[in-house]
């Protein structure tokens, strides 16, 4: 290695260990001390330098976001309990609150499942005990959506998918009619009627939780793609949607990346 790459890889490292230390609250990150105790010091200095100096200082997605998207992503493979309490305490300490991160579960049970929901709340659940009462000011205010008042739950899960997903999300309905025309329903009624207008999480951040659960998931690449048009169409950018891919590689894996990219292409491409 030259002495230019040495020079940057220590810089890479000095500033991943600064937030790392600001996100776990901690002066030695217990991964250090992971990869230390089985002969890997230098590759966990590497992961440190690698993702929380590099990927996490990307611009195009903030630091709420991105713990916010961790948070989902982990919920959604469903096997990763430490790392998501540790991940949500970071999204405390950057402004997100215990609603929105209660939010962000709930709203995962839709696409990876109430088991996966149920296992994160009790994580959540811990980790809630362990703090203080205080919390911090929300960075960002849930507006409440103004078909949030249809009564009627089908009519007010329609009004919502049109709103969010457009003629995607509708043809997705469509196309269960004439085998399964009550999951349509369902998915009407309590993905877009019951789990959607619920406060405490605005409709962008919505769709970021969803892509990061499709990702995570890596085998809903119909459904990430309808939900990329669903950020696009309320508010969020081309830009987010790959950020929140290629941050989410170093958590779900570079297959499940490469195959959000190429839905992302696809998209774009339609738009």
């Amino acid at each position: 290695m030259s002495e230019v790459q040495e020079q940057d890889r220590s810089a890479s490292f000095a500033q991943g260990l600064n937030l790392i230390q600001r996100l776990g609250g901690v002066e030695r990150p217990a991964v250090l001390d992971l990869f230390a105790s089985i002969g890997e010091a230098e590759f966990g200095e590497q992961c440190v330098g690698f993702i929380y100096g590099d990927v996490y200082h990307r611009p195009g997605l903030p630091l709420p976001e991105r713990q916010l998207v961790t948070v989902a992503a982990l919920t959604a493979l469903g096997y990763a309990g430490a790392q998501l309490q540790f991940h949500a305490k970071a999204a405390l300490t950057v402004g997100c609150t215990r609603r929105g991160l209660v939010e962000a579960v709930i709203h995962v049970s839709s696409f990876a499942g109430f088991p996966a929901t149920l296992n994160a709340l009790g994580q959540l659940k811990t980790l809630f005990e362990s703090l203080p009462d205080e919390e911090p000011p929300q960075s960002e205010t849930a507006e409440t959506p103004p078909w949030a008042g249809i009564a009627d739950r089908y009519e007010r899960g329609l009004a919502a998918m049109k709103a969010i997903d457009g003629d995607a999300g509708e043809k997705v309905a469509e196309a269960l009619q004439d085998i399964a025309p009550d999951l349509a329903r369902y998915i009407v009624e309590f993905t877009f009627g019951e789990i959607y207008p619920r406060p405490h999480l605005s409709l962008r951040r919505r769709e970021l939780v969803t892509i990061a659960a499709c990702v995570a998931l890596g085998t809903a690449l119909p459904q990430l793609k309808v939900h990329i048009h669903g950020l696009l169409n309320v508010g969020g950018t081309e830009r987010e949607v790959v950020e929140t891919v290629l941050h989410l590689a170093f958590y779900c894996g570079f297959p499940a990346a490469l195959n959000a990219v190429a839905a992302a292409r696809e998209v774009f491409a339609q738009r």
